[in-house]
């Protein structure tokens, strides 16, 4: 993949301009601001694509978030320790590429670490302490997991652990909206939640101009990249967070100590697919800079962008060739 990179805008995402085919809305959903915009010419049809996409944004939401109690996540998290639960093939086939992920990075991915992660709260400036941390650290451990393919249930072999799908579940609305708009006739189209974007098309001649966020200056941008039919995903340790004492407390925890990593400080993953551009960015933030790196190289089709502690941009090869 060949990319011109524009260094130092403003915004995340480029204002576009809007006429009578371009439609498009911004909504609050699964915590984060979302986006759709679309080239569609029946402007009644596109108002129902519109309500369609936050249906389905809303549906995940409503399945998949650890925050309803309600959802089926909060029903795995309630009930999978005391015998083996019967999911959705939607969530079981998730809950495999979460597992593959895991794998793939030696547990730098591991959706288990909510089983400390549950005990930060960033609104409120509260973490928990050395001695809660080393409590529930061997919880996180995602071989700790059962996932039974002929019966699609699940099983945590340890008592009090609990997942999270916070590193990959907007990939996937992103995914599935995208999907919903494409199998509408739609050829260019633009769906984003949070740092999670992913493109349909180019838009209409030129490419899409999507902006990495600055991670030290608000309202403006790192980097611009021109994408056609890609997503990207970016994860920072600027958007939920607070700072006590000089040190900086992020919702990105590294699962083999329970705290938040502290290698870099955003990590922008380009791809095919939004799903794994999603997990992949909580990655190889977790791994660091070097161990990134070698990763990115080894899979083909993705690239990264990662800006360290000091503010310096990082390119993997795809990007600087």
């Amino acid at each position: 993949m060949k990319y011109i990179i524009f260094s130092f805008l403003l915004f995340s995402i480029s204002t576009f301009t809007v006429n009578a085919q371009w439609h498009e809305k911004n909504f609050h959903v699964m915590g984060t601001q979302a986006k759709v915009q679309f080239w569609y010419d029946d402007a009644k049809k596109a108002g129902l694509l519109i309500s369609a996409v936050e249906n389905e944004m809303e549906r995940i939401n409503q399945s998949m978030s650890p925050y309803i109690e309600s959802s089926e996540l909060s029903q795995v998290n309630l009930n999978a320790a005391k015998q083996p639960f019967k999911i959705s093939d939607e969530l079981f086939n998730l809950l495999i590429k979460a597992n593959n992920i895991a794998r793939l990075s030696n547990g730098a991915f591991d959706i288990t670490y909510a089983s400390v992660g549950y005990q930060y709260h960033y609104r409120d400036k509260i973490k928990p302490n050395e001695k809660a941390i080393k409590a529930n650290l061997n919880k996180i451990n995602y071989q700790g997991i059962t996932l039974d393919k002929e019966n699609k249930t699940i099983f945590f072999s340890i008592e009090g652990m609990k997942i999270d799908l916070g590193g990959i579940a907007k990939g996937y609305a992103v995914k599935t909206s995208l999907r919903l708009l494409e199998q509408a006739g739609v050829k260019h189209a633009l769906v984003s939640a949070g740092g999670d974007t992913g493109l349909l098309g180019d838009k209409r001649g030129k490419p899409w101009v999507v902006g990495i966020k600055h991670p030290r200056a608000e309202q403006k941008n790192a980097v611009h990249l021109p994408l056609e039919n890609e997503a990207i995903s970016t994860s920072g340790d600027y958007e939920r967070y607070f700072i006590e004492n000089g040190e900086r407390y992020h919702h990105i925890l590294n699962p083999k100590t329970g705290k938040s990593a502290k290698e870099v400080v955003s990590v922008s993953v380009i791809g095919k697919d939004p799903t794994m551009v999603d997990a992949l960015s909580t990655t190889l933030f977790v791994l660091g800079l070097k161990p990134a790196m070698k990763m990115i190289d080894s899979l083909a089709g993705y690239e990264v962008i990662i800006i360290d502690k000091n503010q310096k941009l990082h390119f993997s090869k795809g990007l600087t060739q």
